[in-house]
């Protein structure tokens, strides 16, 4: 087993070139956003280069509800689900599958600090804070790509 480093936007060394089976992120890509669509691509191109054909791509990300605008930084820490399966598709991905295992329908992604005003993190400390804890988690979007 070899572990890569990861950390866009200096470091995109997943794996060597071809050798992973796969490669999962869990609520990172509205961190990515500051590395702009270049970097996106060549982030997604990278994690597409490390995996074998047939490697599987796994991403769970908060997902923004497609009739709300997205925030060019992602501020908010929401993503549109189209958004993130064109990065993945236009890196050369096929999209093998949708699960809604993370879906939460109660959250409507208008909470002031975004993501982050739910729990686990309840950054808006006690504001609101029963209306954060009757919603729960952040809705999220759980994706499967493939390579190949």
């Amino acid at each position: 087993m070899e572990i890569g480093a990861f950390a866009p936007p200096t470091t995109y060394r997943i794996a060597p070139k071809g050798t992973a089976d796969m490669v999962l992120t869990f609520r990172n890509i509205h961190n990515w956003i500051p590395v702009g669509d270049e970097g996106l691509k060549v982030l997604f191109g990278q994690v597409y280069d490390s995996l074998k054909p047939g490697g599987v791509f796994g991403v769970v990300e908060h997902r923004l509800p497609a009739n709300k605008a997205q925030d060019a930084k992602a501020s908010s820490g929401y993503m549109h689900e189209a958004y993130v399966i064109k990065l993945a598709e236009s890196a050369g991905f096929k999209l093998a599958g949708k699960s809604e295992i993370n879906a939460n329908p109660k959250d409507k992604a208008d909470h002031e600090g975004g993501v982050w005003a739910l729990p686990p993190t309840y950054g808006n400390k006690d504001v609101d804070r029963a209306r954060y804890e009757a919603i729960g988690e952040s809705d999220r979007m759980t994706l499967k790509f493939v390579k190949p």
